[in-house]
């Protein structure tokens, strides 16, 4: 009785559902963020580099997994795209876990480009544009919460045929177009950081500006 009500719960208010799901997602983000969430046992600098190589695994498996689920849909394959929606789904709570441990039991990393990199002559260029990814992958994770919670309330209550009278298909290329997007960044902007240029643990900017102003000096005075 208490599935069957909680069932037709789901089914009749998915609006209101997917509001308080997305509240209570916020709300840990930010919890984590702000380190009043005290559930995450303290991390390593080894075990963050670690965890930031699985959530891009696992980031990259979601992406693979909506586009899969995209295109079963468009052949009408709806069991299988079904279950390649549940399994991305799936993957991005797994990536919620993996970041939200990250940030409260480790660290987040910022953006360095170190002299000899790859198009270092251009680090000008380079940072704006990694920080206006990572602006835009983080805003589109914001905005599509809803959205995919939406979609994936839907789906999970309605029989193929009752979804056809729903807002799923709408919402469900809203989801996938923001997700899609939102993931692929996501990559990108981890590939730079990690591997084509460097990072240093936030907070550390400011100390790593004042070595680099005596050098940049001292550069100055041998050129002169």
């Amino acid at each position: 009785m208490a599935t069957a009500s909680s069932e037709s719960v789901l089914k009749e208010y998915p609006r209101a559902v997917t509001a308080v799901l997305s509240v209570v997602g916020y709300a840990l983000v930010l919890g984590a963020f702000a380190g009043v969430i005290p559930l995450f046992p303290e991390l390593s600098r080894e075990t963050v580099i670690l965890f930031s190589d699985l959530i891009a695994v696992v980031n990259s498996l979601a992406l693979t997994a909506l586009l899969v689920g995209w295109w079963l849909i468009r052949r009408g394959e709806v069991r299988r795209h079904r279950a390649a929606m549940l399994t991305a789904f799936g993957l991005i709570c797994l990536f919620l876990v993996l970041y939200l441990w990250k940030v409260g039991g480790g660290f987040e990393k910022s953006f360095v480009v170190r002299e000899g990199q790859f198009l270092a002559g251009y680090a000008g260029v380079i940072e704006p544009l990694y920080l206006v990814m990572l602006a835009i992958h983080i805003l589109l994770s914001v905005l599509a919460v809803p959205v995919v919670l939406y979609a994936i309330v839907l789906g999970l209550t309605h029989t193929p045929e009752e979804l056809r009278n729903t807002a799923h298909a709408r919402v469900g290329r809203i989801a996938v177009a923001s997700w899609s997007l939102s993931l692929f960044l996501g990559v990108v902007t981890y590939v730079m950081l990690n591997h084509v240029y460097s990072w240093v643990p936030r907070g550390e900017e400011a100390m790593l500006l004042l070595l680099a102003v005596p050098a940049y000096a001292t550069r100055r005075g041998d050129d002169e």
